[in-house]
């Protein structure tokens, strides 16, 4: 699909330190107190702070001696206001030796964006991708950043990307630069317990396609050869992040339907914080592409859902969602990229699964059985999107050129219409 003149023969691959299993949380203290942290700033939203979690971590910390300030006005989804808001209560309050951000993608982003325009001159517009924004590289060191998920799904705590939304130009975009990766991310199943089942379906299908798109991207072989300067966080498909896609996907399959059954099912829960972890190790390497490109605008133009387990104060397609809604004819679509690539994964997410006889069916159906399943909505038609608005969804996910060439084939404009149009009702 793609004939570079002179092929890229060099991958890159970064990830931050890892701390896993039941009780890690309870060790944060210890970690920062071996670098010389004296205050530090805990981000968190809303909901996550009424478990207790936030507080608790701060007390810890301030057990060695260093000062923790809970903040906790994170916005599910953040927007640009909100990250602002955030940015000027660590502005007014600080200076902060490091942060911590105790939460799902959310708060591990909006921790990611305080640490950069708190250390780092100009505006957070500057720092968003182009073309939504100028697309500038932090000059800079970051605060040490620490994240810790409590949800299962973004894989936020191993990635260097920060995603948002653009409130007056209706899209969500990002900022993506190696610096801010959190340095340690530290990974307590037991947080994820009271986690709802409807978040525990869309932050799953988030952890499905991440492993999915960055075992399906383009080769990093396929790439015109870079100099130094020029290497970017995703550089496609490569052995080291294959390894973590395909693991994340074992686990998915022995774990997923399972835990948004069960939510008190801590064996579950623990191989999803697991296959999480291992998806943003793979897909923050390697890169994701069409599905995550079109929920950007999905997400962004949201009109009147409220999905069950979020907060019901505003519509919201939650991201995890968003993603998945195209999944089904995003992968029918790449398929003859790399048709072994797409079988495989078919198998490892349903190893018990009848491959049909049209091959190029079979990654499709294991999705839509899965998400009929865990109670994903019947398209983004069921988010409540029509033929009328798909323009304007391609208008949005063209602007993803990040993600859209990251993907295992070229993607027009009449492409992703196609794939959007099919996607309004998928059973």
């Amino acid at each position: 699909m793609y004939a570079p003149s002179n092929p890229e023969s060099i991958f890159t691959y970064g990830a931050p330190a890892l701390k896993f299993g039941p009780g890690a949380s309870a060790e944060i203290g210890f970690d920062l107190s071996q670098s010389g942290v004296r205050r530090v700033l805990v981000i968190t939203d809303p909901g996550v702070a009424a478990t207790g979690a936030p507080q608790r971590i701060a007390e810890q910390i301030g057990k060695y001696g260093i000062a923790a300030e809970v903040y906790d006005g994170v916005h599910v989804e953040p927007t640009d206001e909100s990250l602002l808001a955030a940015i000027e209560h660590a502005r007014a309050t600080g200076p902060w030796d490091a942060y911590v951000a105790v939460g799902g993608g959310s708060s591990i982003d909006t921790a990611k964006a305080v640490n950069l325009l708190t250390t780092n001159p100009g505006e957070l517009m500057d720092y968003v991708n182009a073309p939504v924004g100028g697309g500038r590289a932090p000059s800079e060191p970051l605060k040490p950043l620490i994240a810790v998920p409590t949800t299962t799904g973004t894989g936020s705590e191993s990635t260097t990307i920060c995603v948002l939304d653009v409130l007056a130009l209706k899209v969500k975009t990002g900022i993506s630069h190696p610096r801010l990766r959190p340095v340690l991310a530290v990974v307590d199943p037991d947080l994820t317990l009271t986690q709802p089942a409807g978040v525990t379906a869309s932050a799953g299908m988030d952890i499905l396609c991440h492993a999915l798109e960055s075992y399906t991207a383009r080769p990093y072989t396929s790439y015109e050869h870079k100099r130094p300067e020029e290497r970017v966080p995703y550089c496609g498909a490569n052995p080291i992040s294959d390894m973590w896609s395909e693991q994340a996907m074992r686990l998915l399959a022995e774990s997923f339907r399972a835990a948004v059954r069960d939510g008190n099912d801590t064996e579950a829960r623990a191989k999803m914080a697991l296959a999480a972890t291992f998806a943003g190790l793979g897909f923050g390497n390697a890169g994701v592409h069409i599905p995550h490109a079109n929920a950007y605008p999905i997400a962004g133009r949201v009109k009147d859902f409220h999905p069950d387990g979020y907060p019901d104060a505003e519509p919201l397609v939650p991201h995890g969602m968003a993603v998945a809604l195209t999944a089904p004819e995003a992968f029918r679509f790449t398929f003859e990229a790399n048709p072994e690539r797409h079988l495989r994964a078919a198998e490892l997410l349903d190893p018990g699964a009848e491959r049909p006889d049209d091959p190029a069916e079979f990654l499709p159906r294991v999705l839509l059985r899965l998400m009929q399943d865990i109670g994903m909505p019947n398209g983004i038609g069921g988010v409540g999107y029509d033929s009328g608005d798909v323009p304007a969804l391609v208008e949005g996910a063209m602007k993803q050129q990040r993600l859209l060439a990251t993907a295992p084939k070229p993607v027009t404009e009449e492409d992703l219409a196609g794939i959007l149009t099919r996607s309004i009702t998928l059973w």
